[in-house]
């Protein structure tokens, strides 16, 4: 399912942001690393087309995959070492309105 997704992918450039990527099981984040793999190193030596499944794919540079994680809580997964690389780790939080405000009420004046 998930080589037919990135296929499509590849072929229109598009974007995909896999949300709970850690809830996967282990066995297939470690096939899923590997069809990244693929794609990402026809991207790097700027490939139009490619081998991807047994069949030949063309590839749109502007595609994306993106992913979301909640590490720490039961059930998930760490990612293994080979999947890891292919991101770039950005951390998120919960935004203090209470200080944006305050900072923006003080730089108008108040």
């Amino acid at each position: 399912m998930m080589a037919k997704l990135f296929t499509g992918l590849a072929y229109t450039g598009s974007w995909t942001c896999l949300d709970e990527f850690n809830r996967i099981d282990i066995e297939v984040l470690s096939v899923i690393a590997q069809q990244l793999l693929t794609i990402k190193n026809a991207l790097s030596i700027g490939k139009q087309e490619f081998w991807f499944i047994d069949k030949q794919v063309k590839l749109n540079k502007a595609m994306g995959v993106f992913i979301t994680m909640n590490p720490g809580y039961k059930g998930r997964t760490e990612l293994p070492d080979n999947l890891k690389v292919l991101f770039w780790p950005v951390s998120m939080m919960i935004p203090d309105y209470g200080l944006i405000a305050e900072i923006m009420l003080f730089s108008e004046g108040f």
